[in-house]
């Protein structure tokens, strides 16, 4: 997979299981948070902007499924994951 955003590869390098994993549950979240908080950021300063603010909900509902679908699989790993990222669940 190429990474083109810098703090894309480093959260990838950071979660992934293995050398060449780039797609895994914990891979996929810690990217989506990272994103969710950019967003939310950008959301406080134009709070009129609809088209964000739709693509941000997305964002939240998606990693809310993959985390119920770690946390069903993989207990420990699910605390783990939301430990390390700083969620509140």
């Amino acid at each position: 997979m190429t990474v083109k955003d810098p703090s894309k590869a480093e959260r990838v390098e950071e979660f992934q299981l293995h050398d060449k994993d780039d797609g895994s549950t914990p891979v996929q979240v810690a990217v989506l948070t990272h994103r969710i908080r950019h967003l939310t950021d950008h959301l406080r300063k134009f709070p009129k902007d609809h088209a964000t603010r739709r693509g941000l909900l997305k964002m939240v509902g998606r990693r809310s499924a993959l985390l119920r679908y770690y946390a069903r699989k993989k207990p420990s790993k699910y605390r783990e994951l939301i430990g390390r990222l700083g969620l509140r669940r």
